[in-house]
């Protein structure tokens, strides 16, 4: 069977927010310790103590905003532990992730730091599970306001005399659970009760994200919908991809077969249809979609490498979860309208991770890879598109989005997900004259395949030239088990 998609680019009125192409960096295993701070009197290269090699390569995939410092670990998080001269800090127990204990160097002024050394929004998860409301007032007042106040005169005291933007600003994290383990009746009159003191200075405005349903809980959208959607301009969902019927018997992040694979697949697909029906919920109360959907926690959650701490949940990273990651971002693409951040989880060793660490050295993982294709998507118009795709047992064999930038250039990423069998595809592409054709592939000999310490270079994208243009149509093949991006240019 051929496989046919059509880019009705004329219609591509709908900017794909580069926010969506978001990451997530919480207070557990090695993702802050380790993965970004190593301290100042470290001999692995750091600026002012986050590791140079890090910032790097995340810089090459433009992450726009970086979410912190939880999770779970927000609802326990006191900021005032973590700012003032380090020595002084107040050493803390991560009762949530390992019950390790945390001298507090990482605080604020260490994550806004590493905000600007990657060029990225800073998005914060605030304390109201455990905190109070005036703690939660004061730390945006600490960050942002500029002039005299006990707040920022502190952080004078403490080295930084200008206030920092932060445009975003969770009121809480998972109180259905970890967070509180609230009814969504009693979470949406904190969150109006907190939100109220969350102030603007001078020209920074605040977008403030109430927490959202987990999973298939729309009774939970529902309320906050229904009871506060006026006081929020968006609203989180968390959704994690686990091939296991068990939550303690998640899978192997490396050791699966096809069948693992595929159920790992179908299970990331379903992203789409919980969009759409929280959306539908959303646009019931709010038809002008005012109200953005925040998917600021998604990805694979395997059981942890052999050896490892089992609350640090670091996992290996392979071609199955960059297929996971194409997936994801392009349904997120083809959701624009409503979507308007997403943050993978998690940046640095832990979960489906950007980058890896061992002590002085790092690699990158597939995953990486893909947000590096992906990138040319940000802040592009999406094109809206009409796909006829094979299935893969049961599911669509194709993953597909497209977008068209201000260069005129045009987009689209495809993801084959059947593990043997190739896809030959027709794309009749309408409104414009492409003339070339640029290809990229990320692919491997195995499934399994994954980037290691000893062979860091396994899985990366190569070009490819199996596509050409004849006439207005765009005609090649997508090999089994890959992620290409195709670009086209007059």
């Amino acid at each position: 069977m051929l496989n046919k998609l059509i880019l009705n680019i004329e219609q591509a009125k709908e900017k794909i927010n580069k926010n969506i192409y978001g990451h997530f960096a919480e207070h557990l295993g090695r993702c802050i310790y380790e993965g970004f701070w190593v301290g100042e009197d470290s001999e692995i290269p750091n600026t002012r103590g986050i590791r140079n090699d890090v910032i790097e390569a995340l810089r090459e995939i433009n992450i726009p905003v970086l979410r912190w410092p939880g999770g779970c670990f927000a609802d326990e998080y006191h900021w005032k532990d973590g700012v003032g001269p380090r020595e002084e800090r107040t050493t803390i127990v991560n009762n949530h992730w390992g019950g390790v204990t945390e001298n507090n160097h990482f605080g604020t002024h260490e994550f806004m730091d590493l905000c600007d050394l990657l060029d990225t929004e800073p998005y914060i998860s605030g304390n109201l599970g455990s905190g109070t409301i005036r703690e939660m007032q004061e730390w945006v007042d600490y960050m942002t306001h500029d002039g005299e106040s006990p707040m920022s005169d502190w952080r004078k005291e403490n080295g930084r005399k200008e206030p920092w933007d932060l445009k975003y600003f969770g009121v809480g994290n998972e109180n259905w659970g970890c967070g509180g383990n609230m009814r969504p009746e009693y979470y949406a009159d904190k969150y109006k009760n907190y939100q109220t003191y969350i102030n603007d200075h001078g020209d920074n405005k605040i977008f403030k994200i109430a927490c959202g349903s987990h999973d298939s809980n729309y009774h939970w959208t529902e309320v906050l919908m229904e009871e506060a959607a006026d006081k929020m301009d968006g609203l989180s969902l968390h959704y994690y991809t686990v091939p296991g019927d068990e939550w303690e018997n998640k899978g192997s992040a490396t050791d699966f077969d096809q069948n693992e694979w595929y159920i790992t697949l179908k299970k990331a697909m379903y992203m789409d249809e919980l969009i759409t029906k929280h959306s539908t919920i959303m646009d019931k109360y709010d038809p002008e979609k005012k109200v953005a959907l925040i998917v600021d926690e998604w990805g694979t959650w395997y059981d942890v490498e052999p050896g490892t701490n089992p609350g640090f949940l670091y996992q290996q990273n392979t071609l199955r979860d960059a297929l996971v990651a194409g997936i994801h971002l392009n349904i997120f693409n083809q959701h624009a309208d409503r979507v308007k951040m997403a943050n993978i989880a998690q940046t640095a060793n832990v979960l489906q991770a950007m980058v890896l660490t061992d002590e002085e050295d790092m690699i990158v993982t597939p995953t990486y890879y893909v947000f590096k294709m992906f990138k040319v998507h940000q802040e592009a118009l999406q094109i809206p598109i009409y796909l006829e795709t094979e299935k893969y047992k049961e599911i669509p064999k194709l993953s597909v989005s497209a977008s068209k930038n201000e260069q005129g250039e045009v987009n689209i990423t495809i993801c084959n997900l059947d593990p043997e069998n190739e896809a030959k595809i027709e794309t009749v592409i309408n409104a414009i004259k492409a003339n070339e054709v640029e290809a990229k592939i990320l692919s491997s000999d195995n499934l399994n395949d994954h980037n290691t310490f000893e062979n860091p270079d396994k899985v990366k994208p190569e070009g490819f030239d199996k596509f050409s243009m004849e006439g207005q149509k765009l005609v090649g093949e997508i090999p089994s088990s890959s992620v290409v991006l195709l670009t086209l240019k007059k």
